[in-house]
């Protein structure tokens, strides 16, 4: 995005996008704490964007930043330690600042009915094609080859680092035939259409009973495997050249990341949990929790900020939200 800073401390209308998240969760009134997991060499900056949104917000709950891991999995557990007591957590993605509140009760209203994991989603709008090496073609497909209670007890796991749950990959299909040369000199290949009716955007907050969050993270720990490639803390240290090699510049680097084992590994909280046996519920997400990765999308955020800050007039058409400031 060209920029030498953690995402997190550019700024969308004027505040940056760690106290637009931070107004967010707080306004949605379902968090007893809060821990934000920042890059270590920013841990100051971050204090003092927790210290001016509490104050703006008149917020008495507990807002924590801690240094963060070398991957998004040591982060989440790193702040969790600072949660034992939480019935809940909810792990939230810095990039997405303008998530309405109202996904944030969607999210614990489904913990508070029974549910172990909530994840937000959105319906897949676009035709999904999984792309593959030329040379793939006519390979076997199994082989891999080219590819509840009182909200008072809920805590909040906030991470800087950002998510990698956007990408949906399903089991591609069996029939080699689908296969359409693309690109220059054929030199990869997409394989036949996924029914898009399947398939869901997977947005943040995600919610998870403490308990469960806490099973998974300790049994990928101890397996030697943790959040797939693309997770890493420098995913919001922006690459000067736009570019950069981690999930967050490029939304289809986690989909291949393998374990000791081979395994590919989840690329959220949500895959690990799913991984030992927990259910993962969808909810509702919303457009406007749009995922800020490339300057496009700080583009749009803007624009949806201002029309929230109430310096812009939406005009007609808008969405609801959009009329009202936040």
């Amino acid at each position: 995005m060209g920029c030498n800073e953690p995402k997190a401390f550019v700024r969308v209308n004027g505040r940056t996008i760690l106290a637009r998240s931070l107004e967010t969760i707080i306004s949605s009134g379902v968090a007893s704490a809060i821990v934000v997991a920042a890059p270590e060499d920013f841990l100051l900056q971050a204090q003092e964007e927790i210290a001016e949104a509490a104050t703006r917000m008149k917020c008495e709950i507990s807002i924590t930043a801690v240094a963060g891991g070398n991957d998004r999995s040591s982060s989440v557990q790193t702040a969790l330690k600072l949660n034992r007591d939480a019935e809940y957590v909810l792990v939230h993605d810095a990039a997405r600042c303008l998530t309405p509140p109202d996904v944030f009760t969607r999210v614990v209203d489904a913990l508070q009915s029974g549910a172990e994991a909530v994840v937000p989603v959105l319906p897949m709008i676009d035709t999904v094609r999984r792309v593959v090496p030329h040379g793939a073609v006519g390979a076997d497909p199994s082989s891999g080859a080219g590819t509840g209670a009182e909200r008072a007890s809920n805590g909040i796991v906030w991470s800087i680092h950002g998510d990698s749950g956007d990408e949906t990959t399903a089991d591609r299909p069996d029939n080699p035939d689908h296969a359409v040369a693309v690109g220059a000199g054929g030199r990869a290949v997409v394989r036949g259409d996924l029914d898009r009716a399947e398939l869901r955007r997977v947005q943040t907050p995600q919610g998870f009973r403490a308990e469960a969050l806490r099973r998974a993270h300790d049994e990928f720990a101890a397996d030697g495997a943790g959040l797939a490639d693309g997770t890493v803390t420098t995913d919001d240290a922006c690459p000067t050249d736009g570019a950069g090699s981690t999930a967050e510049a490029d939304p289809t680097a986690g989909e291949a990341g393998e374990g000791r084992q081979g395994r590919v590994l989840p690329t959220d909280d949500a895959g690990l949990v799913e991984r030992v046996g927990v259910e993962v519920v969808a909810v509702d997400g919303d457009e406007e929790a749009l995922k800020i990765t490339y300057p496009l999308d700080l583009v749009l955020a803007e624009q949806l900020a201002r029309m929230r800050d109430g310096a812009v007039d939406p005009g007609p058409g808008a969405p609801d939200s959009a009329k009202e400031p936040r």
